[in-house]
C-alpha cells in the first residue's frame, strides 16, 4: 500500500507508507493501522530486518539500493544546465532538480541571480524540512549566505572536512574566531567555537548589511567522512546525529535546516535520511530506510550516493536504537578521544591554508581557529520531547493519519 510521499513535484513528504516497490517482507503498515512500537520491539525488528539484508554477501542491501537507481530520471534540471550558471555547479553532473531547486530574490539587472545549485528535501514533515546543497565554492559564498539568510535557516551541517587528500572539497566559507567578514550583502562574525571528540561547533551572528536586523545560527561540522566513503566509526557518527537532533528539537519558528558535503548528495543524503529516520523511532514508527532514500532521490539526484553509505545508515540507525552511542549516554573510545581521526589530522592542514589562501584574495589572512573549547555539557531529555522542532508535525500530530 501507498500512502502520498511526495513523488510527484511539489507534493508533501509523509513517511508513514509501504512502497509496493520495498522488495523486503519488513515494512511499516498503513497510516490508518500503524501503531506504536517499543524501542526494543523496533530494534529487534529492524536487527532482523538487517540480517535478512545482508545474507549472502549484502545481496539484500544490493537488490534494494541498485532498485533506486531510476528514482527521478524523469525530472528536469533545466535551470542548472543553463551557460550562465554552469559556473556556479561545483560538479557539473550534480545539478538541482526545477521542481524544488532553492530560489533567491533575484538581485536588479541580474536575470540568473535566483540560482544556486540547492534543494529543497523532505524530513517527514514537510517537502522543505531541509535544504540540501553543494560546498560553496568560492564564487558562490555570497549566494551561499544570502540563502541562509532569506530561508531563516538557523542550523547549518557540513558533514565534511574543506580538503581531502589535497583536494579541495568545500571552501571555507566562515570567519576565523572573532572575525566578521562581508559576504555580498550579509556580515558574518565568528563567536566562538567549540570542539568534541570528532565535531566542531561554531556560534555564528549574522547581519544584513545596511538593516539593524540580525540573527544567530549554529555551525556543526562532522569533518571525518571521507568523501564517497564512509565513517570508520558509525557509532561516532550516530552520537553526532543524537546531538544535531537534539539541538533541532529545542529551535522554535525557523525555516530549514542547511545540509551540506561537497557535492551535497552522498554525505548529505545519508546524514539526513538518518536524522529522519530517528525522528520517526522517537514516535514510535518502524523504519524503512529503502522508503526515506525513495523520497530523497525524488528531491535531489544522487541522495546516499552508494552501496556503502546506504548500508551505512542501517548500521547507524541499529547503533542508535540499541542506545550505544546516544549523547545521554556518551562512551569515548580511545579513537576518538581528545582528537580527530588520523584521516583528518591529514586533511586539517591543508583545509586551514585553503581558508587562508582564499581569504588572502580579497580580505586578509584568516585561518581556521586554532584554539579550541570543550562544548558545554548538554542537558539531558531522554524523557521528554520539546515542541518546534524541524519535524515538529511528527510529534504534535498523536494521529499518524493525520500526519
Amino acid at each position: 500500500m501507498v500512502i502520498k510521499t511526495g513523488s510527484e513535484p511539489g507534493e508533501t513528504s509523509k513517511l508513514y507508507r509501504s512502497p509496493k516497490t520495498t522488495g523486503s517482507k519488513w515494512s511499516p503498515t498503513s497510516a490508518q493501522n500503524m501503531k506504536a512500537l517499543s524501542r526494543a520491539h523496533m530494534l529487534q525488528g529492524f536487527q532482523q530486518h538487517c540480517q535478512t539484508l545482508s545474507k549472502e554477501n549484502n545481496a539484500g542491501y544490493r537488490r534494494e539500493f541498485e532498485g533506486l537507481d531510476n528514482v527521478g530520471q524523469e525530472l528536469t534540471t533545466r535551470a542548472g544546465h543553463l551557460d550562465v550558471n554552469k559556473g556556479k555547479n561545483r560538479y557539473p553532473h550534480v545539478l538541482p532538480y526545477d521542481h524544488c531547486r532553492v530560489r533567491l530574490a533575484l538581485l536588479s539587472s541580474q536575470l540568473h541571480s535566483d540560482y544556486i545549485n540547492a534543494s529543497y528535501v523532505p524530513g517527514g514533515a514537510s517537502a522543505h524540512d531541509f535544504i540540501c546543497t553543494q560546498g560553496p565554492l568560492h564564487s558562490t559564498q555570497a549566494d551561499f549566505w544570502r540563502m541562509v539568510w532569506e530561508q531563516n535557516v538557523r542550523v547549518v551541517i557540513m558533514v565534511t572536512a574543506c580538503t581531502e587528500n589535497h583536494k579541495v572539497l568545500c571552501e571555507p566559507y566562515w570567519p576565523q574566531e572573532r572575525v566578521s567578514v562581508s559576504y555580498g550583502g550579509v556580515q558574518v562574525t565568528t563567536l566562538f567555537q567549540q570542539r568534541g571528540p570528532d565535531s566542531f561547533i561554531t556560534t555564528l551572528h549574522l547581519r544584513q548589511m545596511g538593516s539593524p536586523a540580525e540573527r544567530r545560527i549554529t555551525h556543526y561540522q562532522y569533518p571525518g567522512w571521507p568523501d564517497r566513503g564512509v565513517p570508520r566509526n558509525p557509532a561516532s557518527v550516530c552520537a553526532f546525529a543524537e546531538l544535531v537532533r537534539k539541538h533541532l528539537n529545542t529551535i522554535q519558528h525557523i525555516g530549514p535546516t542547511i545540509v551540506h558535503c561537497s557535492a551535497g548528495v552522498g554525505r548529505s543524503g545519508a546524514f539526513i535520511a538518518l536524522l529522519w529516520l530517528m525522528q520517526l523511532c522517537m514516535r514510535g514508527v518502524p523504519p524503512d530506510v529503502r522508503a526515506v532514500v525513495h523520497d530523497l532521490r525524488r528531491h535531489r539526484v544522487m541522495m546516499v550516493q552508494n552501496l556503502e553509505q546506504y548500508v551505512l545508515v542501517h548500521t547507524c540507525l541499529m547503533h542508535w536504537l540499541s542506545d550505544e552511542t546516544s549523547v545521554r549516554r556518551p562512551r569515548v573510545t580511545q579513537e576518538s578521544r581528545g582528537s580527530l581521526p588520523d584521516k583528518e589530522k591529514e586533511t586539517r592542514r591543508p583545509s586551514q591554508e585553503a581558508h587562508s589562501s582564499s581569504a588572502r584574495r580579497d580580505r586578509g589572512d584568516r585561518r581556521q581557529p586554532q584554539q579550541q573549547h570543550e562544548p558545554r555539557k548538554q542537558q539531558s531529555s531522554a524523557n521528554k520531547l520539546q515542541p518546534g522542532n524541524f519535524l515538529r508535525k511528527l510529534l504534535l500530530n498523536p494521529s499518524p493519519s493525520k500526519t
